[in-house]
């Protein structure tokens, strides 16, 4: 990352992406965006358990939706559904158990889900900030295995799921980090020179981004969007980035301020009157990338991106993914 594009992502975050930035923002949200009823619509969100996934599930909860907790956890899978139906009183909120590191069994569990759900909105909230380089039972790096593979074979699967809906969206929530780092097709597990978790979680959030911008071409019947929740307060954050955490506790948004553009994505009609494809901050398209930051991937390695994630999904048949 250039010293250039590190402190101009940090000034735009000192504005933005904190909770000064959202109150700015939210001087401009319309009420009426939110005044939705979503009463018989099925929302699945990953990694739901606590943080922006659990705040956005109990707000679609209060609207009406119908809940697919997602989560690696039982127990505090268990513990967020009591919450979300506590909060929300509506009894409609599922637990399913999920490793999204697992590809098989991401593949397994969408292939069982499509027989027996609906499914109208997909939120794409899991991922992990993994400090040192660790590879899964699967031979695969796993911030890349979660946050990339995992998110692209789950969204693949339950596309035909999607596509028989009227007004399916996929929302994908990734990070303004990814501003800071161009794609690099050519080590997505991160096996060249020193590692580092920080940006291999942005390089991860690069990678959505231009997954949803191809998906938008590729699914005209679904509605894509990806966005950058801001700097929030959430056990992530506080596990993953202690330093950060103290230096900026007292400026971070709270879980629902994160949470507010991933409910707007999913509920709003608003949204969708947007292109397909956009990356949004505070419930409007933005840049995604920074001014004289040189992070465009040419279309090349854009299609070689998707290629390769194609082909490690091919292999699951075999029972190796590794690339």
């Amino acid at each position: 990352m250039s010293v250039y594009r590190n402190a101009v992502w940090f000034v735009k975050g000192l504005r933005e992406y904190t909770k000064g930035g959202y109150e700015a923002a939210a001087k401009h949200f319309a009420a009426e965006d939110l005044q939705v009823d979503v009463t018989g619509r099925s929302y699945m969100i990953t990694g739901a358990n606590s943080g922006i996934g659990k705040a956005a599930a109990l707000a679609i909860a209060k609207k009406g939706g119908i809940i697919h907790l997602v989560c690696r956890n039982k127990d505090r899978a268990e513990e967020a559904q009591k919450e979300v139906i506590a909060g929300s009183g509506n009894q409609s909120v599922s637990v399913h158990l999920l490793d999204m590191a697992n590809p098989k069994e991401i593949w397994e569990f969408a292939e069982k889900f499509k027989t027996e759900n609906r499914l109208h909105v997909l939120i794409n909230n899991a991922g992990c900030m993994v400090n040192s380089r660790e590879i899964t039972e699967d031979g695969i790096e796993k911030n890349f295995a979660t946050n990339v593979l995992g998110t692209y074979i789950l969204t693949k699967a339950l596309l035909p799921a999607l596509e028989k809906e009227e007004d399916a969206r996929v929302v994908t929530v990734s990070s303004g980090g990814m501003l800071v780092q161009k794609l690099d097709v050519f080590d997505l597990q991160f096996e060249k020179g020193t590692f580092d978790g920080t940006m291999a979680y942005a390089q991860n959030k690069r990678q959505q981004v231009i997954l949803t911008e191809q998906w938008a071409k590729a699914y005209p019947k679904v509605h894509f969007s990806v966005m950058h929740p801001g700097w929030a307060d959430t056990p992530a954050v506080r596990s993953s980035m202690p330093d950060f955490y103290e230096k900026m506790k007292n400026r971070l948004r709270t879980e629902e301020q994160g949470a507010d553009t991933v409910v707007w994505l999913a509920i709003s009609p608003a949204a969708t009157k947007l292109a397909s494809g956009l990356f949004f901050q505070d419930r409007k398209p933005v840049s995604t990338h920074l001014p004289l930051a040189s992070t465009r991937a040419s279309a090349a390695d854009e299609e070689k991106l998707l290629q390769i994630l194609q082909d490690m999904l091919e292999k699951l048949a075999t029972g190796s993914c590794k690339s």
